[in-house]
């Protein structure tokens, strides 16, 4: 009869080897897409705070010029000495 104990054990052992193998790679997968959503993130970021910057120096010189305007309509005089 067969000793079953080292046939038992190679198998636990390919088994056991394979899951750890199967969870390294995907672990490794998901590490490289939470890089990539982080550049993406990232990249988002930038892209919305350059709106907001070019939002509030539009607002700004809209300001400007209507304060300009609102002077020159007053009679002020903005001219530089």
């Amino acid at each position: 009869m067969i000793d079953w104990i080292p046939i038992a054990l190679i198998v636990f052992k390919v088994l056991v080897l394979g899951a750890g193998m199967f969870f390294a790679i995907k672990w490794h997968y998901d590490q490289g897409e939470k890089e990539r959503d982080k550049a993406k993130e990232t990249r988002e970021l930038v892209r919305a705070g350059g709106k907001a910057v070019a939002v509030f120096v539009l607002a700004l010189l809209c300001l400007m010029l209507a304060t300009f305007f609102v002077s020159k309509m007053l009679g002020l005089n903005l001219t530089s000495p």
